[in-house]
């Protein structure tokens, strides 16, 4: 079958980050201008993400499809020699359910390759404007979730989690808010900084910040039900915004070392 793309034939699972277009990755941009075939996850993609695709481009919504609905378009618009964008939100080594895909495209030898995106916790840091690593103060980032439909292992409970004190960064767990805030509160202090980010990158984004025992009741008053991330860090008390703080006291950590007169270095 006839194609108008450059593209070779093949499914490449594109990471179409937090929402904005403009922070698409310029290979992302190029696949995505150039497949014959869009499969896009629309209840976590805004099609402002579509501009500059084919007018001949078929795009095909999945919000109200199964992995077995799926599965079968890409399969058999790759084997009809087309090049297929599979397009999901975020960066996909993150929350995308592409493992079950890739493993059944390669099972049925179909060429796939996979693209990066930004993720929402990246965006945040630059909207916040403060480094979640600050030397003397945070030097960890854990990314995790809490136990709802999708469980997770028991080695990685929350509460366990969040005896390090690290930059946490909660996905998918606005309506378990209530329960995770009182895992956190078991060793992060009430008064930690949290920031509340809501769709990130979209028309509508929201970002909120505020004490660690506030989070669960802001979380409610707005209704700030999907597509929130939460960033518990005490990297926050530096943060560079014009936000309200809600009581949170500006606390920094020490200088880093790399561009300091005084260091020794191979590299910087």
């Amino acid at each position: 079958m006839s194609t108008n793309s450059s593209l070779s034939p093949g499914v490449y699972i594109v990471g179409a980050g937090p929402g904005d277009p403009d922070l698409l990755t310029v290979k992302a941009k190029k696949l995505l201008a150039q497949a014959d075939t869009i499969v896009f996850a629309d209840s976590l993609v805004p099609p402002e993400i579509l501009e500059g695709v084919r007018p001949d481009a078929e795009v095909i919504p999945t919000a109200d499809k199964t992995l077995e609905e799926i599965l079968p378009i890409l399969i058999d618009r790759v084997r009809s020699q087309k090049s297929v964008v599979r397009l999901h939100s975020g960066d996909p080594c993150l929350y995308s359910a592409i493992q079950e895909q890739m493993q059944a495209l390669f099972e049925a030898n179909i060429p796939f390759e996979v693209i990066p995106g930004i993720s929402a916790f990246q965006l945040a840091s630059a909207r916040l404007r403060v480094e979640f690593t600050i030397p003397g103060l945070v030097q960890s980032i854990i990314l995790t979730r809490i136990s709802g439909r999708t469980q997770v292992p028991e080695s990685e409970e929350l509460s366990s989690l969040a005896a390090h004190r690290s930059t946490l960064c909660l996905y998918l767990s606005a309506r378990h808010i209530e329960a995770a805030q009182q895992k956190l509160l078991q060793h992060y202090p009430a008064e930690t900084p949290v920031a509340i980010c809501f769709r990130l990158g979209w028309s509508d984004e929201k970002i909120r910040l505020v004490p660690l025992n506030q989070m669960a009741e802001v979380t409610q008053q707005e209704n700030l039900v999907r597509t929130t991330m939460y960033v518990i860090s005490s990297a926050l008390s530096a943060a560079t915004v014009p936000y309200q703080y809600a009581g949170i006291d500006q606390v920094t950590g020490k200088r880093s070392q790399l561009y300091h007169p005084n260091h020794d270095r191979l590299f910087r």
